[in-house]
């Protein structure tokens, strides 16, 4: 118990973390018990392998898509910081949020919150989602429930509506067209701990 103790958040760092992500300091402390409980190496960071403990991400049939964003390019552990960066895209955003003139925009921003949509569909990063990739997304999505040739159909018809240039892909602009009138603020927001 004592490698914990030297691992405990400073309070620089809570105020460092409020700014960056609009948590609470309450909701800070609480995520990162949490974290540390998450932590089985006690390392002060998580693995994938962590992740797919949380028993929400491992029903989730984009859970490993999901576990994945948490994850810097070529890395396999995540730290405190890093954890609550991604978790912040998920913060529900409140009134007085909406009607503020911020410096930047805040992680959990309807902007903010479509790229990490985005992302998990463009599996290859190259800032497209192709008619592969959605394919591949929906069959995580709705397993063996329905048949190649209608999810082949279903990512034609999508690829077709969303693709206003004509290059059979889906840019994030045509990706935040097609989803205007969804109320992404709550369909990606997770009530944390008050």
């Amino acid at each position: 118990m004592g490698s914990k103790a030297s691992t405990l958040l400073r309070e620089e760092e809570i105020e460092e973390i409020k700014k960056e992500t609009g948590f609470s300091h309450s909701q800070i402390t609480r995520l990162y018990s949490r974290f540390t409980s998450l932590d089985k190496g006690e390392n002060g960071t998580l693995s994938r392998e962590d992740f797919q403990r949380i028993p929400e991400l491992a029903i989730n049939p984009l859970g490993d898509r999901i576990i994945n964003a948490f994850f810097p390019e070529g890395e396999d552990q995540v730290n405190f910081r890093g954890f609550m960066r991604i978790l912040a895209h998920f913060r529900p955003i409140e009134d007085n949020e909406k009607k503020s003139v911020a410096v930047s925009e805040p992680l959990n921003s309807r902007t903010n919150k479509l790229l990490f949509a985005f992302r998990l569909y463009d599996l290859d990063r190259d800032d497209k989602i192709s008619r592969e990739e959605l394919l591949q997304v929906l069959r995580m999505m709705v397993g063996v429930n329905i048949s190649d040739d209608q999810l082949g159909s279903i990512a034609d018809r999508t690829i077709q509506e969303a693709d206003t240039n004509g290059d059979n892909s889906i840019s994030f602009n045509e990706f935040i067209k097609v989803l205007e009138k969804v109320d992404v603020e709550q369909k990606m927001s997770i009530r944390f701990l008050h």
